[in-house]
């Protein structure tokens, strides 16, 4: 009777804490480190954004659902969100064991199975455990997002249940599973989990992006009697990269092993596999501190080498046999590729002009020698050729496929009869070999590369081969130049004469052009009919301004993009000439990408990556809007842009100076990364140049005191920095007529509150996520005043602004509060009047609020 009492208070207890755990709220998460590993039937929770606060990983935040304990590990069923709430999956966490005594999380979560990362929720979205067993995933809106479809069946589920190895187990009334997240992996394995016929592994896009990627893993029958675990490209088709065999129909993760391989014993410290979005399959292990990579299971293959991955070079990248990255010899003396980033090397290479259906009669082949494709070096190559073509249909075929980017060719050294063609849709990292490829029946193949190209329209003359033909070739050219000569002189001044009448027409359009087609690494160029079937006749309009209107598009392949459509002369097609010059050529996280550009008779265009979440300053001068952004999203977001910032003034062939760094400009993907946007303004220097003359140019408010004397330095954009990041904190603009006249101006405001010791007086009071970090906030301030120093000399360069950031160099202690607002020229501050005037420079512009692409 004892035992049957303790039995019903061991369920109450845990009723109770599921219960307190169903609170939408997550109030049972504190200091105690206490298991609720258990749900019942009909229990839901929801997202919200309200005390206490989310748990800060370093790209994440989560709030948990279930807790559970294991032998080695403690997993957690959590909400993962960035840190807008504009993205956020329902998925187990790997941590560290915690003992009773110690805090209930631990460090460092590893995200090891997740329900919806191909489509997240927002904030309101609802995860339940409906009254008929089925455990679904609605987003805010009421829409399903994902579902382990088990309500309504003939098992009665009547709880969920993380077990000690991280399962995610629904249950029936006999204890019986009746579904479970093993059976559904995403990107990794834990200890105990294995991966048999039909199920896979597929890696994240990156480190940062739980979305599915390029990479899988997959357990195969292989006939007639033999199975396979296969890594491949998720391409089509699929090309595999590294194959196992096996008399075995599973490949099971255990503590020391997998699929045969063994792994360092663990101990007592936590492990599991994951697919890594480079295709490399690794084992983790906690340290003491972090997660540290124990074994690389396929690199400890013999047959895949350093190159043998897909992606190990980038796409059009070449893998040399020390595995060494870079671009093709035969391709670069022809001026046919670009290193993506010379600094990083393993990014790979893009094509200078890139392939277009619209100018197939441009294209040839290129020829690779001694030069390989990754199937080849580990996999049965004929699995994926077309037999028994010859060589030049091979060539015929890929030149007459749109679609086609490259050509394969193979034939057998020991089998001459045996030949091979493949046609490739997408080009991934090649192989440079010296000597005999060796396939891996040990026989030697010969395969040849061929890379569709563009080609110039030039005419092609053949030469003669003999001497009398070349002396009488000479004769006729004298004999044609001779008459020719006086008609020249004749039509010389009547062409003159054409040519000056229609050149005030016409100089500035052939400017652009010639300028435009002389930009190395010029993104894709568009037609003006292109972009206008792009954005549906340009119907659907994201914003408005000075400069022209940015309209939302879509490209052949469903990819959503920004066209920003400038209108009128001269000082915006300089503007379009800046833009394209400058970003056209750079490529940065924190930097909005230029897809392509139309310059087209009058037509002035630019295309841009789409910005999901728009401009910052929608986000932090909008009050009383549903969703905000909260402190740690406001701290990556100054992170990124000082990282955007010192890629431009250090890290680029030439020094780049923005010149109009503003909210308006600082735009924010779905996740709310930060990318700098609007080069119109900016000023391209050499390296060894230490300042520059130029005329005034930027936005009121954000210019830096040196601008009256028209001799700048990078320090203008650190100085433009230091308002923008007050601008973050306060959640106010520098300049708010809706203010007293006193607290008008946001640094007086300022200066007044630091003297009087208040700063936390004006931390923006609209955000209570603000106010309870507020000492972190004041903090943050000390930064953007360094940055505002009068004396440029003695304000930061962005590179020691990340470093302050990340917290590896102080502040500087002796700072200057008497900030000098420079005197505007009466010209730009009376187009000022309106909030926020546009750019201004060289003549003034009409005000805008619209600086970049939306």
């Amino acid at each position: 009777m004892d035992d049957q009492r303790r039995s019903c208070l061991c369920c109450a207890i845990v009723l109770v804490l599921t219960s307190l755990m169903c609170s939408s709220s997550f109030h049972l998460v504190n200091a105690q480190a206490v298991d609720y590993p258990i749900a019942t039937v009909s229990t839901s929770w929801t997202i919200i954004n309200d005390p206490p606060p989310a748990l800060v990983a370093p790209d994440f935040l989560w709030r948990p659902i279930l807790l559970r304990r294991g032998l080695r590990s403690r997993f957690s069923l959590v909400f993962c969100c960035d840190f807008a709430y504009t993205a956020c999956i329902v998925g187990v966490l790997i941590q560290k064991q915690t003992s009773i005594e110690q805090d209930a999380i631990a460090d460092a979560p590893q995200l090891v199975w997740s329900a919806n990362r191909n489509h997240p929720v927002k904030l309101n979205a609802t995860l339940q455990l409906t009254q008929d067993g089925n455990l679904t995933l609605s987003d805010s809106d009421g829409t399903s997002v994902w579902s382990t479809y088990t309500g309504g069946g003939n098992h009665s589920v009547s709880g969920l249940n993380l077990t000690e190895d991280g399962n995610l187990v629904l249950f029936d009334r006999n204890n019986a599973m009746v579904w479970q997240s093993f059976h559904h992996p995403t990107d990794s394995l834990l200890v105990g989990q294995d991966l048999v016929l039909g199920r896979k592994l597929t890696s994240s896009t990156s480190a940062s992006n739980w979305s599915q990627g390029l990479f899988s893993l997959a357990a195969q029958f292989e006939p007639p009697d033999f199975y396979s675990l296969s890594a491949y490209v998720e391409s089509n088709p699929p090309w595999s990269y590294l194959q196992y065999y096996s008399q075995t129909n599973y490949f099971k993760f255990e503590n020391e092993s997998f699929n045969g391989q063994l792994i360092p014993a663990a101990s007592s410290s936590a492990q599991f596999i994951r697919l890594d979005p480079d295709g490399h399959l690794k084992v983790y292990e906690w340290g003491g501190s972090n997660w540290n990579v124990v074994a690389d299971l396929l690199t400890s293959h013999i047959a895949i080498g350093d190159c043998g991955y897909p992606m190990v070079c980038g796409n059009y990248g070449i893998c040399s046999s020390n595995g060494q990255c870079g671009c093709l010899e035969e391709a670069t003396s022809n001026h046919n590729f670009r290193q993506i980033n010379s600094r990083l090397p393993n990014l790979g290479c893009s094509l200078v002009t890139p392939i277009s259906c619209n100018n197939s009669q441009y294209h040839t082949l290129l020829e690779l020698k001694n030069t390989s494709y990754f199937p080849f070096n580990s996999y049965p190559s004929r699995n994926y050729m077309d037999e028994n073509i010859a060589l030049e249909d091979c060539k015929k075929s890929c030149l007459k496929n749109c679609s086609c980017k490259a050509a394969l060719f193979a034939y057998n050294w020991t089998y001459y009869s045996w030949k091979g063609c493949a046609l490739l849709s997408e080009v991934f990292s090649l192989i440079n070999y010296d000597g005999e490829l060796i396939n891996y029946e040990g026989e030697v193949d010969n395969i040849t590369v061929f890379l569709k190209v563009h080609k110039s329209p030039t005419t092609q003359y053949p030469i003669p081969s003999t001497t009398n033909s070349r002396r009488k070739k000479s004769r006729q050219v004298k004999i044609i130049l001779g008459s020719s000569l006086g008609a020249f002189f004749g039509v010389f001044f009547v062409a003159a004469s054409w040519i000056f009448l229609f050149k005030k027409k016409r100089e500035f359009e052939d400017f652009d052009e010639f300028f435009v087609d002389q930009v190395p690494g010029m993104p894709t160029r568009f037609s003006y009919e292109e972009l206008r079937a792009m954005t549906n006749n340009f119907n659907h309009k994201l914003g408005e301004g000075g400069f022209g209107s940015v309209f939302q598009g879509t490209l052949s392949d469903g990819t959503n993009v920004a066209v920003k459509r400038l209108n009128g002369f001269g000082q915006v097609k300089k503007s379009f000439l800046a833009e394209v010059q400058t970003i056209g050529s750079i490529h940065h996280v924190n930097l909005v990408r230029l897809i392509g550009f139309c310059a087209e008779k009058s037509y002035r265009l630019l295309v841009y990556e789409y910005m999901f979440n728009g401009s910052l300053d929608k986000w932090i001068f909008q009050r009383h809007q549903e969703l905000t952004l909260g402190w740690q999203s406001r701290r990556k977001i100054i992170m990124d842009i000082a990282k955007g910032l010192a890629y431009l003034h250090e890290d680029c062939r030439q020094k780049i100076f923005h010149l109009d760094i503003k909210p308006q400009n600082i735009l924010l993907d779905e996740y709310c990364n930060a990318k700098i946007s609007d080069f119109g303004l900016s000023k391209l220097i050499d390296k060894d140049q230490s300042q520059v003359v130029t005329t005034l140019r930027g936005t009121p408010g954000y210019l830096a005191p040196e601008w009256l004397n028209s001799i700048i330095t990078e320090k203008v954009d650190v100085y433009s920095f230091g308002v923008v990041v007050l601008e973050m904190l306060c959640g106010r603009k520098n300049l708010d007529r809706s203010q007293p006249e006193e607290d008008m101006h946001l640094l007086s405001l300022f200066k007044r509150k630091a003297e009087e010791e208040r700063l936390n007086d004006i931390v923006d009071k609209y955000n209570d996520e603000m106010q309870l970090h507020g000492a972190e906030v004041v903090e943050m301030m000390r930064v953007a005043v360094w940055c505002l120093q009068s004396d440029f000399s003695k304000r930061p360069s962005m590179s020691v602004v990340v470093k302050v950031l990340e917290g590896s160099i102080d502040v500087e202690k002796n700072l200057d509060y008497n900030f000098t607002n420079p005197a505007i020229p009466r010209s730009i501050a009376a187009a000022g009047q309106q909030e926020h005037a546009t750019s201004a420079a060289i003549t003034l512009l009409f005000p805008s609020a619209l600086s970049g692409p939306r």
